[in-house]
């Protein structure tokens, strides 16, 4: 699965379209990376720039973005209501997909090193990539803003974690930089069945981290009582890492509850929807739906449906579809107007920019018709890693009938976690399928390459090669994930709804198949392979694969047929 990485910079330059838009486009440069929003501010003097894409790629068009910046932005000549101390002010690091938080602060940190040593610019790590904890507040690094640096960067409390420690020239034009690595932001409205902004903000107040301040006898019109620093003293609100306001919406003709949720982590998107309903609740208001403003990465929907089918004790292992319809539903992010997660996940509009066809999105038909056509591919290997796709779908298909089923409602949870691994394994198979043909075509490939000189014979050679071990470990990899679901299937088998007992006992068929399809793969590649200790090392796994799939197919089904 791919890693996803945003990358959210914020320059300060909000006034010159000229100048935002020369360093926006560096990142449209990067191939592997998508541009997703500019959205500049005339006052504040600032524009925050949003892409997106895979984490090399995302970090090599940051150290783009900011080497533009420090060409074209002065900070000696730059004024601005926004805090600030450097033409990238901010840099952040948000992990999307598939990538954790830790992973995503090693790579701000690597960025952050490159730019202090390649372009000598003080860079501060904050937030996660933070290198002590004053650090990780942002403020705390900006303290001082542009005005106070030449002083600050001298001091041994506030050495740049990289670049230079002097106020030099080039460091009085570029200012210092914050890298860092963040949890993702998410602005929700929640929609209120009220035009009272007053009411709005109770809610809000309820929930938001910060709270409300406490009041000496009335709540509302009693005098704010204070601390020993003449502070006011707040009572906390119910969600951590939450940000919110109530306001009244002449568009729509109702008040909201506007929040972000600037940690998604510690509150998911669906914590927060029912927190907000559950105070909204307690004031006589109805919360009828949300609405997200900007963007939001795949795993928010996908959490939330798992949610809500948890509340109904349904099966959480259903297609990915059907969850996102689910959370669409459930928070009702169609109230006010259609919900499209193709133009509102981040995931999806990056799969709309990719032009490769592949071969699990075709027909039925038209996939049997590419099949059957003079082309070389799909071949076995492809058709190998369907059958096993197939066979962990029949296997997940009984875990969701058993979990359904009147009268075994106590078992839905011991059902859910079985049809949630079968989903994965489908879907690890599912991309094996289009990876099984694109190892083919890179072997093909590396005999297109040029072969005149020597060292291009050399080079042609050893690209055959790689290629060819390639499109051996595909197939072996379709081996060990079609072989996981005979577990699946067998348990489905012994302990499943038997009225599908046939159903898992097909997926049993299908996994053999494959198993034994993608080991004919492995088998004709290996021979075309020089390197013989790997070639003796993984026959060997695949052989005793194939032993063992064969022997558990007669015990399964015997089983089937004992039942029958």
């Amino acid at each position: 699965m791919k890693k996803l990485i945003e990358c959210v910079p914020n320059f300060s330059e909000g006034r010159n379209m000229d100048v935002i838009h020369r360093i926006a486009n560096e990142a449209e440069k990067i191939k592997g990376v998508k541009l997703l929003d500019i959205d500049p501010g005339i006052t504040t003097n600032r524009t925050v720039v949003t892409f997106v894409g895979t984490p090399d790629e995302v970090c090599e068009a940051a150290f783009q973005c900011i080497k533009k910046a420090q060409e074209l932005i002065d900070m000696r000549q730059h004024k601005g209501d926004h805090p600030r101390f450097g033409a990238t002010d901010v840099c952040p690091l948000v992990p999307v997909s598939n990538i954790t938080m830790e992973e995503t602060a090693a790579y701000a940190q690597k960025l952050a090193e490159r730019v202090g040593r390649e372009l000598n610019i003080p860079v501060f790590c904050y937030e996660n990539a933070a290198q002590t904890p004053v650090r990780r507040n942002l403020a705390n690094c900006r303290q001082g803003e542009y005005e106070g640096l030449k002083d600050r960067i001298v001091t041994p409390e506030w050495k740049p974690d990289f670049g230079p420690d002097i106020f030099t020239d080039s460091v009085a034009k570029s200012g210092a930089t914050a890298i860092g690595a963040r949890d993702f932001l998410i602005a929700v409205n929640y929609n209120l069945n009220t035009t009272s902004t007053r009411r709005a903000n109770a809610i809000a107040f309820d929930v938001r981290e910060k709270g409300r301040p406490q009041k000496e006898g009335n709540p509302i019109t009693g005098k704010t009582v204070k601390d020993a620093h003449g502070e006011p003293v707040m009572i906390p609100g119910t969600l951590k890492g939450t940000k919110a306001i109530g306001w009244f919406i002449k568009e729509y003709g109702i008040a909201q509850v506007s929040m972000n949720i600037t940690n998604i982590s510690d509150t998911p998107l669906h914590i927060a929807f029912e927190e907000v309903s559950r105070c909204a609740g307690n004031r006589g208001i109805r919360v009828s739906g949300c609405e997200i403003v900007g963007l939001i990465p795949k795993k928010v929907l996908i959490d939330a449906g798992k949610y809500y089918l948890a509340k109904q004790n349904r099966s959480l292992g259903v297609d990915e579809n059907e969850l996102v319809k689910i959370a669409v539903k459930s928070m009702g992010l169609d109230d006010l107007k259609p919900f499209n997660p193709k133009e509102k996940v981040i995931e999806y509009l990056l799969e709309a920019d990719q032009k490769e066809e592949k071969l699990v999105d075709m027909t039925c038909t038209s996939f049997a018709n590419e099949t059957a056509s003079e082309s070389p591919a799909p071949g076995g290997g492809s058709i190998s890693a369907y059958m096993g796709a197939l066979g962990a779908a029949l296997g997940t298909m009984v875990a969701n009938l058993s979990a359904h089923k009147p009268g075994w409602d106590d078992r839905w949870e011991e059902f859910s976690a079985w049809a949630e691994k079968g989903q994965q394994l489908k879907d690890e198979l599912l991309f094996l399928v289009d990876e099984d043909t694109r190892s083919f075509n890179k072997i093909m490939d590396a005999f297109g390459l040029p072969k005149k000189t020597e060292a291009e014979k050399a080079l042609r050679s050893d690209a055959i090669q790689d290629a060819t071990k390639y499109a051996i470990e595909i197939p072996y990899k379709t081996m060990t994930k079609a072989f996981e679901a005979f577990t699946l299937c067998r348990a489905m088998v012994e302990t499943g709804n038997p009225n599908s007992i046939t159903d898992a006992a097909v997926g049993v068929l299908c996994i053999r198949s494959a198993v034994l399809g993608a080991y004919l793969n492995v088998k004709i590649n290996a021979a075309s392979l020089k390197d013989k200790n790997f070639v003796d090392d993984v026959l060997e796994k695949a052989e005793q694969l194939v032993a063992d799939a064969q022997k558990t197919e007669t015990e399964i089904l015997e089983t089937v047929y004992s039942k029958m």
